[in-house]
């Protein structure tokens, strides 16, 4: 039996981890982790096989912060001649109370987000498979409730200058790049004729690791902004069936808001211009080009 491979990145806790184990309940499926701590990634990994019966789960070390980091998952990955990818999930991520730049001299929230998904897209789109999936976990927050975004270019998130650019905003904008590429690489792969599906997924503020949220917050959350609150079990589950269910997700550029609906993003996030610029200086900083 051929099985279908999936790579989630950030797969060892959260939404990564309850995700992973939803697909994994299908034995028709091997379940690779890409995550920094390794650690707790073969943690992840028994717990799947134990309460899945799934033993077609693994784990590589993955660092988005880093381009080497990437490029080193891509070669590990092929010479563990684990076949082509069904499905990719770009997941991994940090939220804006992180700050700082990379070893590669870029804003962590922007590199950890968007940059280092980005290239390991790149790098993994010829060992997809041809009907395949990608989806990039974003979030409801790339429309800032302050209503405050303003697209200020590549450059500004990347070497960010002035005190705007470092702010919580940092997060907002991410998740807004995770939008910008996947809305550019489906127009650049509908133009090469190509079938792989390119989507993006929001699963709502949830009580996870990735941003722990008190009762109390989370309560007042629910209460002034309801439409913004996710369940990690629902959202879990309908982010592993649009990747095991064929019927689903056979569309590219759309917007799964916490289930397996798609909904209009933010107006600025259709910007067509600033997608494209954004991908062009993400391959200059990937040295891609």
């Amino acid at each position: 039996m051929n099985l279908r491979t999936v790579i989630i990145t950030g797969g060892n806790s959260g939404l990564g981890f309850e995700t992973a184990k939803k697909i994994a309940k299908n034995k028709d499926y091997q379940v690779v982790l890409a995550c920094r701590n390794l650690e707790k990634a073969k943690e992840a990994v028994n717990k799947i096989k134990d309460e899945t019966g799934n033993n077609n789960i693994s784990s590589l070390y993955l660092d988005t912060a880093s381009l080497t980091s990437v490029r080193e998952f891509v070669d590990e990955y092929k010479n563990q001649n684990l076949g082509n990818v069904y499905a990719l999930l770009l997941n991994a991520g940090i939220s804006g109370m992180h700050t700082g730049m990379t070893e590669d001299g870029m804003e962590l929230v922007f590199q950890t987000n968007h940059l280092g998904h980005f290239l390991l897209a790149n790098l993994m789109l010829p060992y997809m498979e041809p009907n395949g999936k990608i989806f990039a976990t974003s979030s409801d927050m790339h429309d800032s409730p302050m209503g405050n975004m303003v697209w200020k270019g590549t450059e500004a998130l990347a070497h960010p200058s002035t005190e705007e650019e470092k702010s919580r905003l940092r997060y907002s904008f991410s998740k807004l790049c995770n939008l910008y590429f996947v809305y550019e690489l489906a127009r650049r792969l509908e133009t090469k004729g190509s079938d792989i599906y390119v989507n993006a997924f929001n699963p709502g503020m949830m009580q996870t690791n990735f941003a722990p949220v008190d009762k109390a917050r989370a309560a007042m959350v629910k209460m002034t902004m309801p439409k913004r609150f996710g369940d990690l079990e629902k959202s879990s589950d309908a982010y592993a069936q649009l990747v095991v269910n064929d019927d689903l997700a056979t569309t590219s550029a759309n917007y799964y808001d916490r289930s397996t609906t798609a909904i209009k993003s933010s107006e600025l996030s259709y910007n067509e211009e600033n997608a494209k610029e954004l991908w062009e200086e993400s391959e200059k900083l990937c040295g891609l080009k």
